[in-house]
């Protein structure tokens, strides 16, 4: 092993985990999308707020959700923080559905 690969090594151990937790970010705030649209459907069906939370929260993994009725559409927004490395980012995601939806 060479000095320069010794000194070298930690800059590309953050590299690589900095780029790990890119993709485990990307791939929560794809769940948190999925989460908030299956949310805005059930309480576009008419269901109560803790069975869409259930939904949220199973689909997601633990995300926080809001719900916002704007006229004949319902809207759920879940929020969540990342994880990691990236544990400061807060990640969000809204989906609406009509209400009356059976």
């Amino acid at each position: 092993m060479t000095a320069e690969f010794a000194v070298a090594l930690p800059a590309i151990a953050l590299v690589l985990a900095t780029c790990l937790a890119s993709v485990q970010l990307a791939a929560q705030q794809v769940r948190l999308t999925d989460a908030s649209a299956d949310a805005a459907r059930s309480l576009g069906r008419g269901e109560s707020n803790s069975a869409a939370a259930a939904i949220a929260d199973r689909v997601s993994g633990g995300a926080d959700l809001s719900v916002a009725v704007d006229g004949q559409f319902v809207c759920a927004m879940l929020t969540s923080s990342g994880g990691g490395l990236l544990a400061a980012i807060e990640l969000r995601a809204e989906s609406c559905a009509v209400t009356g939806g059976r």
